[in-house]
């Protein structure tokens, strides 16, 4: 192919029938209607009347004409010859007039009115293209499958496959230059030597200035956050910050950036000007926001730690100062004694207590208390007390680097925020400190602010100002417009003529009433119908008891017993592991990619293509070494040119990135979902959301503290979602651990496979009434495991209904009137979510304190009640639904064993310093875990069949309960052999070990 995006399988199914026509398409295609029947008569001898018609129905269905007219599927010969009453066994006749047949093609475009594809329509075609290319970032292999669709709607014969091909990578290639030019005549000669000098190496300098300002920071430090700050600088003194790009497709800028970000700079240098210069230019206004980002997540990470070593200190303190503390306090409970002696007179009492414990004691056992007793049950103020030398470090150059904007709510800290600007840049205008804005300092601050009337402590102000805005970014109640992650989610919901034109499809879409009273009323039905069939069940559900403490009802359930599993599934677990075979990791993969192809999803960073030699052999090798944290040099082996350290270096940089991973899960997680046996687990409607957690022993700004899952060091939480087909559809990683469950709804919205699950289970995570209220407004069910039972409350919309036993459970009424009010914007919320127009996490970090969007987050709320009532009342109804939650969790977790059991190198750790990184390399041990996932539940099939076949009764319950997530077939150590058996690279399976052989029963005894 001269083109070289198409892969050999696209290019060979173009124009052609590459399998049998379905009963649908028959109907649709090949069915003859009384005008074909008109137009068919005309022909006069039997073999020209069913070639003409088979020509006909071709065109219909592929687009065009075959060469040979009559290499049509048998089934549609047959449905085509039945309808003319004709014998198929003429139709050879067919082909001993050539001129007959370009006759009829003729005549059969005049008929069905398609127009060929002349100068006219290759001209039609070339707008429509620079119009799909102009506007988004589609590769060039599906933009090939859009524009054959558009052809064929447009009614005009399909071209070869290499014009079409050939003219994709002509329109694209004179719009990448279009693109580059119109980027590069933007700039200024000064904006053009400034980017040039990035690529250019100064004498006794190893690096360029490209690649230290590509680099971000790893420390978490306050001469860190300083030189974070001054890098922002930098990319401003190049001077091109303030160009507008906003008519540079979004994609297409991010695709610039990415090649940027990993290029070396002598690969830069050898692009033309244009191209060189536009490349640099995307790429150092993305820097600017990413570097922002770094900034902001350093802030965030340097207060955590200021804060968590101040109150290890503060408790140190208090354990040395107890000793003092007790005595005080029996000092002075000597004086209460006497207070409360009855028989001691009032007058005599200041007497008898100084005499008794001395005025001096008693005064110094008062200032004792006073000193080390605290009355605040917030102690980051006294925490973070001895920080304030640290943060004057890097301060100033903050105050002066960044530029916050807020909600409403925020402005009282925004205004403390510039009047520090305001102390820093002094002058005549500087303010005074008594003028200094108070009402954003929250009571536990107040004493060490403001110790006295008309003072203030400018250290403590400083630092309370601080410790503000690092909870506020994390709200998003402030946030910095030139930014990628903090910036304002706000702005990028529907709004205006946007949502007018998109209400209606929205309101559809999300299968809602744009009517509040309406929906109102079904939630009403629905809740009054949970209680009260929960109420009549009482009797019967034993697992089920409400309990009176402290005057309110509370209930409680029995916990789950463990589901017994009966002999037939022991033994046919047993049977069908032991027939599984044995298999290299290295030999798995190439494996599933001859069986989907998935490697053909890793195209190039910068031109979309796909045919380089032997990729699928360089990507896999590639995967192993990341999956299972090798490194590259366990897997290379300089004998086979695909597998060269340089080659798979090269690979790595080029090809392997998150949206190629996610493009090649996607493959795997489809072919799952057509395997008859994984339909027995499940259809894909339920998932389950959990994370795996690693160590990152490396320096880096993106790990988070947990002595629990951590001890000493830091981590990261790698949080994925397992359908109830066993395969893992998303991830993301996260630094820390996993607060809450803002990340499932994002996981849902953003995973890019066929699954469309409506119901999550996952663990408690600190779910809110918020989540609960966005998962029911975009159709999806939250289903978390409870561990606080008791703890939750039970919401009722009809303050006077009678549940009978359950009145005093459900005495909380939820606020309707507050959702009918803002019900349009909750429509409106959910329906930027759904169309991609704004990140679920930074929407709900604003609506978890409901004051950001005004009403709104308190709206979300008082919905999620609802919602969360009807899920606790199906939970302590409904035994089998506690049992498939646990279930589909117990899946999750069976996928962490399996994925620990693949990431073995380096002592399970992730050595990884930033985030692109980290998710790449755990992109890889997802979609590797897929691969085995995949390969077992297709191996497992055929060992069913085989059981069956030898006349095991082999039960569908029992296959129900079978996990293709086993391992111990399959060998991860050692030796990577990346060849396959001729066979097996043709498609075939391997054979089943025979559980009677010798040989299996001697290593079943050992």
């Amino acid at each position: 192919m001269p083109v070289e995006f198409l892969s050999d399988d696209q290019a060979a199914r173009y124009g052609c029938y590459h399998t049998d026509p379905t009963p649908e398409q028959l109907t649709r295609f090949f069915y003859l209607s009384e005008q074909d029947h008109a137009f068919i008569a005309q022909r006069r001898r039997e073999h020209n009347k069913l070639g003409c018609a088979l020509q006909l129905c071709t065109l219909r269905f592929l687009g065009t004409f075959q060469l040979d007219p009559t290499a049509v599927p048998v089934v549609a010969i047959q449905n085509v010859a039945d309808q003319l009453q004709l014998d198929p066994a003429v139709l050879p006749q067919y082909l001993r007039r050539v001129n007959t047949r370009f006759q009829h093609q003729q005549l059969i475009l005049a008929h069905l009115d398609y127009q060929p594809f002349d100068d006219v329509q290759a001209f039609r075609l070339i707008r429509w293209l620079y119009a799909q290319v102009a506007t988004s970032t589609v590769r060039p292999s599906v933009l090939f499958d859009l524009a054959t669709a558009h052809l064929v709607s447009q009614r005009v014969v399909l071209p070869g496959v290499t014009t079409l091909a050939r003219l994709i990578a002509r329109v694209r290639d004179r719009l990448s230059r279009k693109t580059f030019e119109g980027l590069s005549h933007r700039l200024t000669s000064e904006q053009r030597a400034n980017l040039e000098a990035l690529l250019v190496l100064s004498e006794g300098e190893r690096l360029t200035p490209l690649e230290v300002l590509r680099t971000s920071p790893t420390r978490v430090t306050s001469p860190a956050l300083l030189a974070a700050l001054l890098r922002i600088g930098q990319l401003r003194e190049i001077g091109v910050g303030s160009l507008n790009l906003s008519d540079v497709p979004e994609g297409r800028r991010a695709l610039l950036a990415r090649h940027a970000q990993t290029a070396w700079a002598q690969t830069l240098l050898r692009m033309g000007e244009d191209r060189r210069l536009a490349t640099l230019l995307v790429f150092v206004q993305h820097l600017e926001r990413t570097a922002t980002d770094d900034v902001l997540d350093l802030f965030d990470a340097l207060m955590t730690s200021l804060a968590l070593k101040g109150e290890a200190k503060r408790r140190q303190e208090r354990l040395r100062t107890l000793r003092d503390l007790d005595q005080a306090a029996l000092v002075l409970q000597d004086a209460v004694r006497v207070l409360l002696d009855e028989s001691v007179p009032e007058v005599d009492l200041r007497r008898i207590v100084f005499s008794r414990v001395g005025q001096t004691r008693l005064w110094e056992a008062v200032g004792t208390v006073q000193a080390l007793a605290s009355e605040d049950d917030d102690t980051t103020p006294e925490a973070l007390s001895g920080s304030y030398a640290t943060v004057r470090r890097f301060l100033p150059t903050f105050l002066k680097t960044v530029e916050f904007q807020g909600t409403p709510t925020a402005k009282p800290l925004l205004e403390a925020w510039r009047f520090l600007a305001r102390q820093e840049e002094g002058g005549r205008g500087k303010p005074k400190w008594t003028e200094a804005p108070r009402s954003f300092v929250p009571r536990a601050w107040e004493r060490r602010v403001f110790p006295a009337k008309g003072e203030v402590n400018r250290q403590a102000y400083t630092l309370c100002v601080l410790d503000r805005l690092q909870q506020a970014l994390k709200r998003r109640e402030v946030f910095a417009p030139r930014s990628e992650r903090y910036g304002d989610p706000r702005a990028e919901l529907l709004q205006g003529p946007g949502w007018e034109a998109a209400r209606d499809d929205v309101s559809r879409a999300l299968g809602r009433s744009l009517d509040p009273q309406a929906e109102l009323e079904l939630l009403r039905t629905e809740l009054n119908a949970a209680y009260r069939e929960v109420e009549e069940n009482l009797p019967q559900n034993t697992a089920l008891k409400l309990e009176v403490r402290d005057g309110h009802t509370q209930v409680s359930l029995t916990p789950l017993d463990a589901q017994p599993e009966p002999p037939s599934l022991v033994r046919l677990r047993e049977q069908v592991t032991l027939r599984l075979p044995q298999v290299e990791l290295a030999a798995l993969l190439l494996e599933i990619h001859a069986f989907t192809g998935f490697a053909s999803a890793f195209t190039h960073l910068t031109d979309g293509r796909v045919q380089v030699k032997d990729l699928p052999l360089s990507v896999c090798a590639v995967l192993l070494a990341q999956a299972c944290n090798i490194g590259l040099k366990a897997v290379a082996r300089q004998d086979v040119p695909a597998l060269t350290l340089s080659r798979l270096s090269w690979v790595q940089q080029n090809y392997v990135r998150a949206e190629t991973i996610t493009a090649a899960n996607a493959r795997l997680v489809d072919a799952q979902l057509d395997l008859p046996l994984a339909q027995s687990w499940g259809g894909g409607e339920v998932a389950s959301a959990d994370g795996l957690r690693f160590i990152v022993p490396v320096r880096t700004i993106h790990a988070g503290w947990n002595s629990k899952y951590f001890g000493s060091q830091r981590g990261v939480t790698y949080y994925n979602f397992t359908s109830d087909q066993f395969t893992g559809f998303h991830g993301i990683v996260v630094p820390g651990t996993l607060r809450d469950s803002l990340f499932i709804l994002a996981g849902l919205l953003e995973q890019q496979t066929r699954l469309d699950p409506r119901e999550i289970m996952a663990d408690t995570h600190g779910y809110s009434d918020v989540v609960f209220g966005l998962f029911a407004l975009l159709g999806y069910q939250f289903s978390p495991r409870l561990a606080d039972l008791a703890d939750q409350r039970f919401w009722r919309l009809e303050k006077n209904a009678d549940y009978g036993a359950l009145n005093d459970l459900s005495r909380h009424v939820v606020n309707e009137r507050l959702i009918a009010e803002h019900w349009e914007d909750l429509l409106r919320l959910a329906g930027s979510l759904k169309l991609g127009k704004v990140k679920a996490t930074a929407v709900m970090r604003t609506l978890q304190r409901g004051g950001s969007l005004s009403g709104l987050g308190r709206a979300v709320a008082e919905l999620g009640r609802i919602e969360k009532t009807l899920y606790l009342l199906a939970y302590v109804q409904d035994e089998a639904y506690r049992r498939r939650i646990l279930g589909q969790l117990n899946r999750g977790e069976g996928r962490h064993r399996v994925g620990r059991a693949v990431f073995h190198g380096h002592k399970g750790e992730l050595r990884q310093r930033y985030r692109e990184g980290m998710e790449d390399q755990l992109g890889a041990l997802g979609l590797v875990v897929n691969a085995i996932v995949l390969w077992n539940t297709r191996y497992m099939q055929v060992a069913l069949e085989d059981l069956r076949h030898a006349g095991m009764d082999v039960q569908e319950e029992d296959v129900a309960r079978l996990s293709p997530l086993l391992h111990e077939h399959v060998n991860m150590l050692g030796k990577y052999d990346f060849t396959l058996p001729d066979e097996v690279a043709g498609g075939q399976l391997r054979p089943l070990r025979d559980p009677n052989s010798p040989e299996e029963w001697l290593a079943q005894l050992a």
